[in-house]
């Protein structure tokens, strides 16, 4: 067999660096090979679009800065906080420079790269199932990972290979399409089940208004309420392991982000509805501080006292500067305004770039259905603010595909 070598092996292998990298779960190696690449492939001209989607994130984070020089927060806060809110920036600008040294095989390096996460996340789930004997569903995601958005981009463009004019053969396209969707699947993410019927629909067009569209969202709501209903009655056991622990996490999902009031004392009721109490106490203690806070937040550096300590991640804390919701972090650092301007990245998505190329028309609908989908990713995952999320990159690339297509 003939090995061939691409001209631009070396940016495809920073495409997938870049996209591996965060499922370490280490932000330090996260955003310095991001740096790294972004300073390999600086270009001199960048678009209008871009700027149009990166503008409000840079607006926040400026917010945050002005604000923070009211405040005497410790400088290894206000450091690690203009990290963490450079991210999504970052991701964009990356992955805009990387598509055009790539996009000649655009689509096939975006599968690539997510057959090769998930190949390696299934090596992982075997390696803690044949190795460290991990058998309940929190074991498995202890082990390989709680969630991938990646994954299910890929898996979708798989699925609607046809408008994405990916010229696998059958065999080809059912293997890669089975190792993704096998991956995808068994991170058993909630968050993942709405993103992947999300961008379904999209890609389905059942996102734009029409009788046709209404009737089928209607349905799938009817559904869902159905099915969740038959999981109520089923009363699933908080402890329990398997499919029942996880029809647990779906029992409870509803709820889980939007209480409005925890007994902190009663553990059940405080762990299985954490990310609403990071909620209350963020708006509590911002508002507390009057009007200014409320409207500007409290900057780079600030946190929020969970009055008690908390095992998050690999560490007991008690103050936070970090949080579940996409909409909360930004409203602790550049307040109601920050919001304000926040809502334009997501709105960003829904504006539709007019062509009459169908490959072009099919990006449209991807990032119309992530728009959707950043309502729920920012309220329980903290959208592209995630220290993991990968599609930041994904989001720039596609930015740039989109515009040489259409300047063709």
């Amino acid at each position: 067999m003939k090995i061939t070598i691409p001209n631009n092996w070396f940016h495809q292998f920073l495409f997938i660096l870049c996209i591996a990298v965060p499922y370490l779960d280490n932000f330090e190696s996260t955003i310095s090979v991001w740096s790294l690449a972004f300073v390999l492939t600086i270009q001199q001209k960048y678009s209008v679009s871009l700027f149009k989607l990166i503008i409000p994130y840079a607006l926040i984070l400026l917010i945050a800065i002005v604000v923070s020089f009211y405040y005497d927060y410790q400088k290894y806060l206000v450091i690690r906080d203009i990290t963490y809110l450079c991210k999504p920036m970052i991701g964009f600008f990356l992955g805009y420079q990387l598509c055009g040294r790539n996009f000649q095989n655009a689509f096939r390096l975006i599968v690539k790269t997510g057959v090769f996460i998930a190949v390696c996340h299934i090596l992982v789930i075997l390696n803690a199932i044949f190795i460290y004997g991990a058998r309940t569903v929190a074991d498995l995601r202890f082990f390989s990972g709680y969630f991938s958005d990646y994954e299910i981009y890929t898996f979708i463009i798989l699925l609607f290979h046809k408008q994405f004019q990916l010229d696998y053969t059958k065999k080809t396209l059912r293997i890669v399409t089975l190792i993704v969707g096998f991956s995808a699947f068994t991170y058993l993410a909630r968050t993942n089940f709405i993103q992947f019927v999300i961008l379904f629909l999209a890609l389905k067009e059942y996102l734009v208004i029409s009788k046709k569209s209404l009737s089928i969202i209607l349905s799938i709501i009817i559904t869902s309420v159905i099915a969740y209903s038959i999981i109520v009655s089923t009363n699933p056991r908080r402890n329990a392991d398997g499919l029942e622990g996880f029809l647990y996490k779906i029992k409870v999902a509803p709820m889980e982000p939007f209480k409005s009031k925890i007994n902190r004392e009663d553990y059940k009721d405080f762990n299985d509805n954490y990310r609403s109490y990071e909620n209350i106490m963020t708006v509590r203690q911002v508002t507390r501080d009057g009007l200014i806070p409320t409207i500007f937040g409290k900057g780079i550096g600030s946190q929020i006292d969970l009055k008690q300590e908390v095992w998050l991640g690999d560490m007991n804390l008690r103050f936070i500067s970090i949080l579940h919701n996409g909409f909360m972090i930004v409203f602790l650092k550049s307040g109601l305004l920050g919001i304000f301007i926040y809502l334009f990245t997501i709105i960003y998505f829904f504006r539709k770039t007019k062509s009459d190329k169908p490959l072009v028309n099919s990006i449209n609908l991807l990032f119309l259905g992530t728009g959707v989908f950043l309502f729920v990713s920012n309220w329980v995952f903290l959208g592209f603010y995630n220290l993991t999320e990968t599609k930041s990159i994904l989001i720039g690339f596609l930015i740039a595909y989109r515009e040489k297509m259409n300047n063709q």
